[in-house]
């Protein structure tokens, strides 16, 4: 007894098992995590060290290097790179493709293993270094806090409560607060006074540094208990720092500080973050949530939250969302499960109409019964509800019906001849369930290649191959066993009292049309080569894409001044564009990041790391359709009004990939060399005329002065160059002397001149640094013989251990692998000298790279197809009939992508190779028919053509619910190429198929036409 008898035999079992699987495919989608993109892992850490006053080239030589060392003994490496800041060293250490996030913790526990060996090596001053390896998290809730009439402080306090409260709500992982401004004490004391003083400055220092640091003071045994001593003497106000003695070198006498320096608080000076939200002044929090939790229910708790404590927001604060991704995700998820309900109504419908009412219903409810059942594996192999995952339902949808159009198909058929109701149900399963089965997984195979991927782009796609492994083998399970026991208890067709079941008009047009065909075998096949060659010579013509842009109302304005300009100039430039942005009506709100890229807020941005010169916004508007045309018209305003920044209006974007579209790197020894190279890609970039955004990653070169120690001098009054360094530091910036202790909270205590004395350069040569010989302070002028203006780089970048600079730019129309067509030979043109070499980056390499592993990991698969079809049939012309099918395709997709405008990009491709597997099954349900009629006894050349005509329905029925299911898809930019493709890939090869097959199969075995 086989599956299809026993579900017939057990109807009482079976039909519970099948509403089990309605009831409980519902109650799992109901259940199933909602994202907004799919998860992927960033596998990159960052190793951040200081080392104050050293130079990008002597931080890159000095520190860098160690800790590159140090990262290349990791076995698990694919990638180090570096920033070299003045005073700061940034090493990114990315990790091969195949460790994943349950593998990753320990690749960073040995990192950070490895770069704490390597601190000894370090040069003194640097370090200890700091392994981030979190940097990746995704805050997803971003929450702007504003307030007329309340300080900086006032926020941030009430942003540090917020944060406390936000942490206890479950399945939040995190809360970060960005745009605080450290709070400081600060000690100024008047440059006259400080020449007065001399050496005496040094018991000031040592009185601020000690005064309140916590250290042990012993315990004393009273009678039967320990006592703990705790002196007294610490510090309990700003104010109070006041009262501290200091010696006076004039008199010896004792003074209070408060005598001769005013005490004060501030903030850090200049701030290293500034954030505004629609102007004002605001603090952000970003809320992050636990792996694999529902961030539409994150989202009503975080509501919850906000709600319970409205009462304690001091009146005029507010709570904005700059970025709220629990609304995103429902609209995105409930728009997707319209889309999935419409394909499943197209689908269905396109039965009832081709299949008549009570098959069309009866494959309708198999599909809603497939459908249902997938959803509870899909939730058992932790898959979320995305945009991947449900657009792979719908890709699945046409797909789903397959096997079971082919099963009732044949029941239908022996019905119709009147055989036994019971014997003719598991007749057709035991005919159909192993070629059915053979095809099946060879469609699934024909998406195995991104499921097997290890690159992130495989990660982000990985769902799309999860869900249709799992719903395309529940059709097949389905197949054998919901759909015969529902063909027996409903379908009940008229008896055909021997009239011919294909005798209808469409099987007469195909089988006349097939037959001649038949008798012009030759010119068939050179009608077919002839249209597959002019296909593939249009493919050419295709435009090429990796990831399509975003459709969330939002862009990015990324501005970037001269490199070295100070923090709060940059600022000033984005409240003016600000400004200007907030009186375009078709504008909601602008979030101002400013100093630092926000915090990573969705998975495809990458946060700009700190840098004085560099500001962002995030504009959203009403109308995603409408941001062509506002960043246009943007673009324009801000090359017009800030000539000397560079600003670059981006999308979002879907999907793994940069900033930059292109990329070029040069690596080699020498930074003038690599300066130059960058400096003439970036020459062919601009004669192009359609390049914007042309710059490289190395910047603009910046000022720097230097006093140059006369060693003569200097040696005599005893100063050095630490000890020169140290003034220059006190007298323009000042000098962290010791900490303050308010609660929980440090506050470094910073000495420092008057904010009149301090700020002006022509003052330089009056610092006064402490002579150790005399006892007293002396003017740098004393022991400097000049002051020099140099130009020098503001950072430098490495790449792999070699100094490397990355020249890019965007199109300014059109997409980028038209305007790298243009750029690559005169770019690949430039004479690079001996040690140089030149890669191309940006979305070529990415797409490359996502192209690669795919390559790689598609040979097994393509393996498996390949037995598979040689099992079915035992023999190898068959396979080798199939496998001749799969190029028609090409003509289809050409045709479709050039007709459309669609570009080839990576989802395309998927939707090529899916393709593949489409038009396999389809040739393996027709191939396997002439085999049954053959071993009915039927004649070679009447079993070909009565075999095509059988089953052009289950073949067309198969390909028509295929390509209308997917009209949902085409409104969808992530998804409507690979759409466009499968649609017009599979309306144009199945048509073909049913022709070639038939005369392939003539053509191998030599099958003679009929005398007529």
């Amino acid at each position: 007894m086989n599956l299809a008898e026993l579900c017939i035999r057990k109807k009482t079992v079976s039909m519970v098992l099948m509403i089990a699987l309605l009831v409980g495919g519902a109650l799992a989608f109901m259940d199933m995590p909602r994202l907004e993109d799919p998860e992927f892992t960033i596998k990159e850490a960052l190793v951040i060290t200081n080392y104050p006053g050293a130079t990008p080239a002597e931080v890159a030589d000095e520190v860098t290097d160690v800790i590159e060392s140090a990262a290349q003994q990791l076995g698990q490496l694919k990638k180090v790179s570096s920033v070299n800041n003045r005073g700061q060293s940034i090493v990114t250490v990315e990790i091969k493709d195949k460790y994943d996030k349950h593998t990753l913790p320990q690749v960073w526990d040995e990192l950070r293993r490895k770069v704490g060996d390597a601190q000894a090596q370090l040069p003194p001053g640097a370090g200890p270094s700091i392994v981030i390896d979190d940097f990746s998290d995704v805050y997803g809730i971003m929450l702007a806090i504003t307030g007329d009439g309340y300080s900086q402080q006032d926020l941030q306090d009430y942003a540090d409560f917020l944060r406390k409260q936000l942490l206890v709500v479950d399945n939040v992982a995190k809360v970060v607060v960005w745009g605080e401004q450290r709070e400081t004490v600060y000690v100024e004391i008047p440059r006259a006074r400080m020449n007065q003083m001399g050496q005496s400055l040094d018991s000031v220092y040592q009185t601020l540094s000690q005064r309140n640091l916590v250290v042990p003071s012993g315990s004393v045994r009273v009678g039967r208990e320990y006592v703990e001593i705790s002196p007294t003497g610490s510090v309990e106000s700003v104010e109070s720092l006041g009262d501290l003695y200091i010696k006076d070198a004039t008199g010896g006498n004792l003074v209070p500080l408060r005598d001769i320096a005013e005490i004060s608080r501030g903030y850090v000076d200049p701030p290293t973050q500034i954030m505004r939200y629609n102007g004002k002044t605001a603090i952000v929090l970003g809320v992050s949530m636990v792996a694999s939790a529902n961030v539409v229910d994150l989202g009503l708790a975080i509501d919850a939250k906000l709600a319970e404590f409205k009462s304690q927001t001091p009146i005029g604060m507010n709570i904005e969302a700059v970025y709220y991704q629990p609304k995103r995700v429902e609209e995105a998820v409930s728009s997707f499960v319209i889309s999935l309900a419409e394909a499943v109504g197209i689908v269905i419908l396109v039965l009832l109409f081709f299949m008549g009412m009570q098959s069309g219903l009866l494959i309708g409810i198999i599909l809603l019964v497939t459908i249902c059942g997938s959803f509870i594996f899909i939730q058992m192999a932790g898959v979320a509800l995305e945009r991947i995952s449900l657009g792979a339902l719908i890709i699945a949808l046409g797909m789903l019906v397959d096997n079971a159009i082919v099963v009732v198909e044949g029941i239908l058929i022996r019905y119709q001849q009147g055989a036994d109701r019971l014997q003719g149900a598991v007749d057709i399963v035991n005919q159909n369930k192993w070629p059915l089965l053979g095809a099946t997984i060879i469609a699934i195979m024909a998406f195995a290649g991104i499921g097997l991927s290890e690159d992130k782009v495989g990660e982000f796609c990985r769902s799309l191959f999860i869900v249709l492994f799992i719903s395309l083998m529940m059709s097949w399970i389905t197949a054998v066993t919901v759909t015969p026991l529902l063909c027996n208890m409903f379908l009940r067709p008229k008896i055909s009292n021997g009239n011919d079941p294909y005798g209808g008009k469409l099987f007469c047009l195909y089988r006349s049309f097939l037959t001649f065909c038949m008798q012009h075998r030759v010119a068939t096949m050179l009608v077919l080569s002839v249209m597959l060659s002019v296909s593939i010579y249009g493919f050419g013509f295709v435009k090429q894409s990796f990831f399509p842009n975003s459709t969330q109302p939002r862009f990015f304005i990324h501005y970037w001044m001269p490199q070295g300009t100070d923090i709060r100039a940059t600022s000033d430039d984005l409240v003016e564009i600000e400004k200007i942005v907030l009186k375009d009506e078709r504008v909601k709100s602008v979030s101002t990041f400013v100093g630092q890229g926000a915090p990573r807020f969705i998975l495809t941005y990458a946060p700009e790391k700190t840098n004085s010169s560099y500001g962002m916004l995030i504009v959203e508007v009403d109308d995603y359709h409408q941001i062509d045309e506002i960043v246009a018209e943007y673009k324009q305003k801000l090359a017009a009004e800030y000539p000397d920044a560079e600003p670059k209006l981006k999308k979002f974007r879907l999907g793994p990939g940069r900033d930059a579209s292109i990329e070029v790197r040069f690596s080699g020894p020498d930074t003038s060399v690599l300066r130059e190279l960058s400096l003439k890609a970036q020459a062919v970039m601009r004669a192009s005329g359609n390049a914007e955004s042309i710059r490289d990653n190395w910047r603009q070169e910046v000022k720097v002065v230097r006093p140059v120690i006369s060693e003569a001098q200097a040696k005599l009054a005893g100063v050095t160059r630490p000890g020169l360094a140290k003034a220059m530091e006190l007298f323009f910036s000042g000098t962290t002397m010791g900490v303050y202790r308010e609660g929980d909270n440090l506050l470094p205590v910073i000495v420092r001149p008057p904010e009149e004395e301090r700020l002006e350069v022509q003052e330089i040569g009056n610092v006064q640094v402490l002579s150790p010989v005399t006892g007293g302070m002396i003017p740098v002028e004393e022991v400097v013989s000049g002051f020099i203006t140099e130009m020098d780089y503001g950072m430098l970048k490495t790449r792999n251990r070699l100094l490397t600079v990355t020249a890019s730019c965007d199109p300014q129309s059109g997409l980028p692998s038209v305007l790298l067509k243009e750029l690559r030979p005169e770019i690949e043109g430039i004479k690079l000298p001996s040690g140089y070499t030149m890669e191309w980056g940006g979305e070529f390499e990415d797409s490359s790279d996502a192209q690669k592993s795919l390559a790689g990991s598609v040979v097994l698969p393509i393996v498996i197809m390949i037995l598979i079809t040689i099992m079915l049939f035992n023999n190898l012309r068959v396979p080798l009939i199939i496998w001749m099918t799969v190029p028609l395709a090409i003509i289809g997709v050409s045709v479709g992508l050039l007709s459309t405008g669609e570009p080839f990009g990576f989802m395309a491709l998927l939707g090529f190779l899916s393709l593949s597997g489409m038009l396999i099954k389809n040739a393996v349900v027709l191939l396997d028919q002439i085999n049954l009629e053959l071993k009915a006894g039927k004649e070679i050349y009447s079993a070909i053509m009565d075999s095509a005509v059988s089953r052009i329905r289950p073949v067309a029925m198969a390909a028509a619910t295929t390509i209308l299911g997917m009209i949902p898809l085409v409104a969808d930019a992530f998804f409507s190429a690979m759409a466009v493709t499968i649609m017009s890939g599979l309306a144009f090869a199945t048509i073909l198929t049913l022709i070639v097959v038939p005369v392939l199969y003539a053509m191998f075995y030599k099958v003679k036409n009929p005398i007529r």
